[in-house]
């Protein structure tokens, strides 16, 4: 049970019905109670009705649902909440990391131009790190792994390279954007589109 609690399954719409958030079930649960969201019943795709936290104690848990067992018996975990009084869409930039490079880059070698798969690419620093290089956004792109191996330690000149692009921060993105159904909640498909 605690496992369903605390996976992150439980979509956050504004109160424009944009996806903003991911949240778990305890979240969710804590956000009802206190009157913050209400839960979408959502039956066939198109009929939706938002439910306040008494009315959805009510609701029965559907064969395909996971219930979470209470001293009153089972209640069924939302999949899609909204927010009753914000309407904004909050902006991110992504984290400095790996795959926030990746994304960036659009998987693409940034010596080559080639699209790489997962097992191909990695990161390099275009002022290597023994040279003084930092790990930020303006020094770190992604690179096919031999190009990268190639390189070593000089810089993308001292070998004949040439970047693609110049590496830079990315802009900030609406919230929405940076939302993944990792796991595959087919009620988030008609707020992500």
């Amino acid at each position: 049970m605690s496992d369903i609690l605390h996976k992150a399954t439980v979509l956050v719409l504004n109160r424009n019905w944009q996806a903003i958030d991911v949240k778990t079930p305890a979240d969710a649960y804590c956000m009802m109670a206190a009157g913050t969201a209400t839960a979408l019943d959502i039956g066939d795709g198109e009929n939706m009705e938002p439910c306040k936290w008494d009315k959805w104690l009510t609701l029965g848990v559907r064969g395909c649902d996971n219930g979470v067992g209470t001293v009153h018996g089972a209640v069924r975990v939302p999949t899609v909440i909204v927010l009753a009084r914000y309407a904004k869409v909050p902006k991110h930039r992504p984290k400095l990391s790996t795959r926030g490079i990746w994304e960036r880059d659009g998987g693409v070698c940034q010596y080559t131009g080639k699209k790489l798969g997962r097992e191909e690419g990695n990161i390099d620093h275009v002022l290597p790190r023994s040279r003084g290089g930092k790990t930020t956004w303006e020094n770190c792109v992604l690179a096919d792994k031999r190009v990268n191996s190639r390189k070593g330690s000089r810089t993308p000149e001292e070998i004949g390279l040439k970047l693609v692009k110049s590496p830079a921060a990315p802009r900030e993105m609406p919230s929405t954007y940076f939302i993944r159904n990792t796991h595959g909640v087919r009620d988030w498909e008609m707020f992500l589109g």
